[in-house]
C-alpha cells in the first residue's frame, strides 16, 4: 500500500513532549506548527495524538490546496547567520578572540555551542 505524502511528512516533523504543571499533563508539541498541542496524562499518550493532530491538518491543507511546510529535518541550512549587535559588542568580541589567538567567527562559534 502506497503511502500518502501526509504520512510520508509527519514521520518527519520535530516533536517533542513536556510536562505541563499548570495543565498536571503532557503536552506534545511540533516544531514546524507552533500554534498546536495536545494534553494528555502519560508522555507516550500525548506524542501520539500530537502526530494525530498534525496528521489531520496536513490532510485539510492537502485537501485545500495548501502548501505543507518542510519539516525541519529536511531543509538546507547553509551555515551563515548574520547577526546585528551593537558596535561596543562586536569590539570586545573581536578584543577577546584576538587576545585568544583565533577568529571572530571562531570565537562566537565556541559561545554559541558551549
Amino acid at each position: 500500500m502506497k503511502r500518502s505524502k501526509k504520512n510520508l511528512l509527519t514521520d518527519k516533523y520535530s516533536y517533542r513532549v513536556l510536562w505541563s504543571e499548570e495543565d498536571q499533563e503532557f503536552v506534545g508539541l511540533c516544531t514546524e506548527f507552533p500554534s498546536l498541542s495536545w494534553l494528555d496524562s502519560s508522555q507516550e499518550k500525548a506524542l501520539k495524538g500530537t502526530k494525530n493532530l498534525i496528521a489531520g491538518v496536513l490532510e485539510d491543507m492537502l485537501n485545500n490546496g495548501e502548501e505543507l511546510p518542510i519539516p525541519i529535518s529536511l531543509r538546507k541550512y547553509s551555515g551563515k547567520l548574520v547577526v546585528r549587535m551593537p558596535p561596543e559588542v562586536h569590539r570586545r568580541l573581536a578584543i577577546e578572540a584576538k587576545e585568544r589567538g583565533i577568529s571572530l567567527n571562531m570565537f562566537i562559534n565556541s559561545k554559541i555551542v558551549a
